[in-house]
């Protein structure tokens, strides 16, 4: 049984969870937050049941840096079954369209290019894209299919590892929004051989790569040493080091003058006192600015 709302703790942290195939992202968050008892908790980034690999759970202060996890570069590992297209786009779906063609290895190396870069998209009808206030999956689920329109997204790097007949498995390193089933279905569809997801894992997001992950069964043993810092969410932005007045400044939500030649260029950048994260703000003409403070004891 979960323990009672009053008497959960502040935690203030990240868990970078390995989350299994089977289980939902915010299933995840549950297990979590009741495991370390903790007053607030929330994912980066939502993980498919189909999928297991790196879902970043923060705690307390650090669902505030949650947004800048998020946008961060993903890698994943997948594998492209062929021969059938499905409404989901994975091998949960109901088959839509099959075909008996099997591409060779030249010609997926060759297709790798046109999906490469940025790239126009088009999202699975089972995303959590909303469509007028309702979630695309939840319509999808009742048998109205949306249309959703193509998006720009980025594929920093698509490349293939393996392949026989029928399957073929790629990594792929995407920009936010980008839709790994939506990948395996249109270079299905390119082919001209169709194909779905059929295997799925997560190695990357933002900061957080697989090797900094832990599964559920090790927490049940040693959740304490599990738990990240704050500013683990941030580390892939500029760090300003600041005094005790100028924190004192920032949380109040005043700008303060940087000065050395060290002092980071214009842009998101992020303040820091005695290793305790201050504010994440933006620097402009040699100020700081700050856009969210954070409430950690020095």
């Amino acid at each position: 049984m979960n323990a009672p709302c009053s008497n959960r703790v502040e935690i203030n942290g990240w868990v970078v969870l390995d989350k299994p195939v089977g289980m939902t992202s915010t299933h995840a968050v549950a297990q979590l937050k009741r495991i370390f008892n903790a007053k607030k908790a929330g994912h980066a980034g939502t993980l498919d049941p189909l999928a297991s690999g790196i879902l970043p759970v923060a705690f307390g202060e650090a669902t505030k840096t949650v947004p800048f996890v998020q946008d961060g570069e993903k890698t994943y590992r997948f594998t492209i079954a062929w021969g059938a297209e499905t409404d989901s786009d994975d091998a949960d779906g109901i088959v839509v369209a099959r075909c008996e063609r099997r591409p060779e290895i030249a010609e997926i190396r060759a297709a790798l290019p046109r999906f490469t870069g940025p790239i126009l998209q088009r999202p699975p009808a089972f995303s959590a894209i909303k469509i007028a206030g309702e979630r695309a999956y939840d319509l999808a689920r009742d048998g109205e299919m949306p249309d959703l329109a193509p998006r720009p997204v980025v594929v920093h790097a698509l490349g293939l590892l393996a392949a026989d007949r029928d399957a073929a498995t790629f990594e792929a390193r995407c920009g936010k929004g980008c839709y790994v089933r939506a990948l395996a279905r249109d270079l299905g569809q390119f082919l001209g051989c169709r194909g779905h997801v059929a295997a799925l894992r997560r190695t990357r997001v933002g900061p957080f790569a697989e090797e900094d992950s832990v599964r559920l069964a090790d927490l049940a043993d040693d959740a304490a040493n599990a738990l990240v810092s704050v500013e683990a969410g941030l580390t892939e932005m500029p760090c300003v080091a600041v005094d005790r007045e100028s924190a004192a400044r920032l949380r109040r939500g005043q700008s303060i003058l940087l000065r050395g030649r060290d002092a980071p260029m214009d842009g998101q950048a992020y303040a820091s006192c005695g290793g305790v994260v201050v504010a994440v703000g933006t620097i402009e003409h040699g100020e700081l600015v700050p856009g969210r403070v954070f409430n950690l004891p020095f």
